[in-house]
């Protein structure tokens, strides 16, 4: 994984768990946790435009939103423009998601991935590069 990245982070109920242990997981970069900051019930978009915005601006290089299936975040995040916000459930999406996308969300669903694979996904997703080339030209058509 690539050092001194600056990372937003968020999600709701459902990522709480696996929000705190990624950020453990992510000592050494600069974290910042925009909620939730509790496991009761609440709505995923509360964190995922935060986050979203905090990328989007460029106060942050990269975001990671987790809920339950990853759809809510992703959907909600993918709403702000420059943000390219991929549901990642396998090492090999993570890494595409990086290399093809230039995906700076990564969007985890916590109800199906074990808290391992969320860990590996991570460090895939800090690592890949962008390949620019034929994936630059498509990555540009995707603002409307």
């Amino acid at each position: 994984m690539k050092k001194g990245l600056k990372i937003a982070i968020g999600g709701d109920h459902a990522g709480f768990e696996y929000k705190q242990a990624i950020i453990d997981f992510l000592s050494g970069q600069e974290v910042k946790d925009f909620g939730s900051f509790s496991a009761d019930s609440c709505d995923y978009p509360d964190f995922a435009h935060p986050v979203a915005l905090a990328v989007e601006s460029g106060e942050f290089d990269f975001g990671i939103l987790i809920c339950g299936s990853g759809n809510g975040v992703a959907i909600t995040a993918n709403k702000h423009q420059g943000i390219r916000a991929a549901i990642c459930w396998n090492e090999e999406l993570a890494d595409r998601a990086r290399s093809h996308n230039n995906a700076n969300i990564l969007c985890l669903p916590a109800r199906h991935i074990s808290l391992e694979e969320a860990k590996k996904i991570v460090d895939i997703f800090f690592t890949v590069d962008f390949e620019g080339g034929r994936h630059a030209n498509r990555v540009d058509k995707i603002a409307c």
